[in-house]
């Protein structure tokens, strides 16, 4: 779990980065310069590092540099405002594979949750991804920065936390059940 949230944090820095300077200063082009210094700069400890990179890192900093450079030359924030939605699209893509889901499971789930109970919350995550993506552009194209920072910042987490705990306590009850003794 705290690797997953670290690695969630290292995908959102540099639009962790932009939104508080974008906040703060008001300024476009020190926010986005500041997200786009990030962004490279973790590409570059990885290589110095020698450690490999992933495919949500790369995205990550394609993203950073394609839609930094778009809000510098219209001078419009949208752009770096809809970089999560890229990230969530990306990311349902990967949880529609089939099993996903299973790595990630203890062995308790594993054996004692019927597979296909796994399988759909695998693609009820992927459907949260996917809709969380399109909540981000509309709230990034519609709203001030203000309303898209609450938004990215305690909706689209806050969702993420309440599937979590309804996915914890359903498979909880499947174990529950499984694993209750029988009466003679």
């Amino acid at each position: 779990m705290r690797s997953a949230l670290l690695q969630l944090g290292e995908d959102f820095l540099s639009t962790i980065v932009f939104l508080v300077l974008f906040l703060a200063t008001g300024n476009l082009v020190v926010a986005v310069g500041c997200a786009l210094a990030v962004g490279i700069g973790q590409f570059a400890l990885l290589k110095w590092r020698n450690r490999p990179i992933d495919l949500m890192q790369g995205l990550s900093l394609a993203l950073v540099v394609a839609f930094g450079a778009a809000a510098l030359i219209t001078e419009d924030s949208r752009f770096m405002m809809a970089k999560p939605s890229v990230i969530h699209f990306a990311v349902r893509v990967v949880m529609l594979r089939p099993g996903w889901m299973s790595r990630y499971m203890p062995s308790v789930v594993t054996e004692n949750v019927p597979r296909d109970i796994l399988l759909m919350s695998g693609y009820a995550w992927a459907a949260l991804m996917f809709a969380l993506g399109l909540i981000n552009l509309y709230v990034a194209a519609t709203f001030r920065v203000t309303a898209w920072a609450w938004f990215i910042s305690v909706g689209a987490v806050g969702a993420k936390v309440v599937a979590f705990l309804a996915q914890y306590f359903v498979l909880r009850a499947f174990i529950r059940r499984r694993l209750r003794p029988t009466v003679p």
